[in-house]
């Protein structure tokens, strides 16, 4: 199955050499993490609400979704006085969670931190994918500032979005901060 059908939003990318590295990013991940292409319909977002009823894809690209219209919702009404990098916020919405698939592992069909995740949360191994696949900063730094790591530090504006979007999406389902 190709990443771009079950992650649609990858098209909304102007910037080809951007999208590559996007795709290459997430199949990176799923090569490392012993996952498939497949498998991502089944990898919960979160291991924090019990029988999480969304998948990873699913909350990627509501997470994704929401940013991009809370982005267009503030260009309409402030233009120029806010700058966002539309190329930018789908990219790193569309990664901000990738490193959740060295965060978890399947074993005996459970799906569980895995010794890694335990190690390391998803905002650094998913900065350290994209950093890796040449993504340019601003992308790494919306993936390791979009959960807790992030509070009390810089955000660009993208980051912010993809951060509030994130939380929306997380805390609307059940999850508890």
């Amino acid at each position: 199955m190709e990443l771009a059908k079950q992650l649609p939003e990858i098209e909304k990318i102007k910037d080809q050499d951007l999208k590559g590295k996007v795709i290459a990013t997430w199949e990176e991940a799923i090569k490392l993490g012993g996952w498939s292409q497949e498998d991502l319909k089944e990898v919960p977002f979160t291991l924090l609400i019990p029988d999480c009823p969304v998948s990873l894809i699913e909350h990627t690209r509501a997470v994704t979704n929401t940013a991009l219209m809370m982005a267009v919702t503030m260009k309409d009404f402030y233009g120029e006085r806010v700058k966002i990098d539309f190329d930018i916020l789908v990219a790193g919405g569309l990664l901000h969670d990738v490193g959740k698939l060295l965060e978890y592992s399947r074993s005996g069909g459970k799906i569980s931190k895995s010794k890694s995740g335990r190690l390391l949360r998803h905002p650094f191994s998913g900065a350290n994918l994209a950093y890796k696949n040449g993504l340019p900063d601003e992308v790494v730094h919306i993936i390791a500032t979009h959960a807790h790591e992030g509070d009390g530090g810089y955000r660009s504006v993208e980051a912010i979005l993809i951060n509030h979007a994130d939380f929306a999406n997380f805390e609307s389902l059940g999850g508890k901060v």
